[in-house]
């Protein structure tokens, strides 16, 4: 199989991130609907922010989540200035200190940079790992922090660690090419297309929606997100 250079998001798209504050603007008037999402068993869950963000950045995802019965938990590791051993090792231990004191294997959702880790963590410790779920992250893309790209590394993070995945990405979205942020398919990926800014992610309503289903999955009965009914009109 062939990897290409992904193409950068349009100038149009980039401007769309503007988006990003009308998404925030609707979290209010859609959370009664949203508080009658499906809910899961409560399990924990670590969230991970993305580029140049902080735990405040996943404040309404986490809160939101916490709603619903979920164990949530910030990943506690200041500005996230991208992949170092430091910050390696930081999700690593932050993960296994969870990990104990649940006794629970940990749902990790990461977003954009914060996705990449997620993968990464869910295959080195897949039995730890309930699922993964990316919010816009272009772990397929392949480029290294100068900004160059490297096929190679495109190829061996397009495949997914050996636990659940699902990619929640943006056609629109103005930051990273979306392209990059979609899983191969398999028996244990998916992925969901939304109306999403790269920015408002975190708090676009139909975002929360998706990642509170996928939650809400019995631990090892996880399927595909379902696009039938009242979802069909959204998804």
């Amino acid at each position: 199989m062939s990897y290409s250079v992904p193409e950068e998001p349009s100038l149009f798209s980039r401007l769309g991130e503007l988006r990003a504050f009308l998404e925030l603007g609707s979290m209010a008037p859609a959370l009664p609907a949203l508080m009658h999402a499906p809910r899961g068993d409560g399990h924990p869950v670590l969230v991970l922010p993305g580029m140049l963000t902080s735990d405040g950045s996943t404040v309404v995802l986490r809160r939101y989540l916490q709603m619903l019965g979920y164990q949530v938990h910030p990943w506690k590791l200041g500005m996230n200035w991208g992949p170092s051993e430091k910050i390696r090792q930081g999700v690593r231990d932050r993960f296994k200190e969870l990990s104990d004191r649940y006794q629970r294997r940990v749902s990790i959702i990461g977003w954009s940079l914060g996705g990449i880790y997620a993968r990464e963590l869910a295959r080195d410790l897949p039995s730890l790992v309930r699922q993964v779920i990316t919010l816009g992250s272009p772990f397929a893309a392949g480029y290294r922090m100068d900004g160059s790209y490297d096929p190679e590394l495109a190829k061996r993070l397009r495949v997914a660690p050996p636990v659940p995945c699902t990619a929640i990405y943006s056609k629109s979205d103005g930051v990273v090419p979306w392209e990059a942020c979609r899983e191969a398919e398999s028996p244990q990926t998916d992925n969901i297309e939304v109306q999403a800014s790269h920015m408002g992610m975190s708090v676009n309503p139909l975002v929360l929606w998706a990642i509170a289903d996928r939650l809400a999955l019995p631990e090892g009965a996880w399927q595909p997100f379902d696009r039938s009914g009242v979802n069909s009109w959204f998804y």
